[in-house]
């Protein structure tokens, strides 16, 4: 069970689209794009305490982690603008479905918005020469239903059984 959970998460985190904006000359500038999901059941195993969301036990499905700006020599940008803190309200239209689609793992148990804020304050802030705070949660959200991670993997074949799979297959 472990096997198939760690390389779904692998699987997660190697996916990576390449949206490269251009972007305006400042220290934001950045060449991509990771939308990086995790499946719950490897973040709960590979932390010292995993806690369900306020709203409830998530669905068996990859949750967004975040979308994360990133240079093409592997390093990243982080906290780039701290006065543009994480506003709730900018995002009040989409809270529903961040509830569904980007749950908090983390402990104790939360609504959500410490693990919206903390991606937005550390990779958000960093995206601003393209997208404001309101597009960099839809944008998310939006690439979360055209990836459909689960789906193209159960497609494949590949289902969290607990099953191994080989290599080959």
């Amino acid at each position: 069970m472990k096997i198939i959970q760690a390389s779904l998460c692998l699987i997660s985190l190697l996916l990576i689209l390449p949206w490269i904006f251009a972007a305006s000359s400042s220290s934001e500038d950045f060449d991509f794009f990771y939308f990086v999901q995790q499946w719950p059941g490897s973040y709960c195993d590979t932390q010292k305490s995993c806690c369900f969301p306020t709203s409830g036990k998530p669905a068996a499905d990859f949750g967004i982690h975040g979308l994360w700006p990133n240079y093409k020599d592997g390093t990243y940008p982080s906290n780039c603008d701290q006065t543009k803190p994480f506003d709730s309200s900018t995002i009040s239209d989409l809270i529903s479905s961040m509830k569904k689609s980007w749950p908090t793992l983390a402990c104790p148990s939360g609504s959500g918005e410490a693990f919206w804020e903390h991606e937005w304050e550390k990779h958000g802030t960093c995206s601003e020469s393209v997208i404001d705070q309101h597009e960099y949660f839809q944008t998310a959200l939006g690439l979360k239903q055209k990836t459909n991670l689960l789906g193209a993997l159960t497609k494949a074949g590949i289902n969290p059984d607990g099953k191994s799979y080989a290599l080959e297959s």
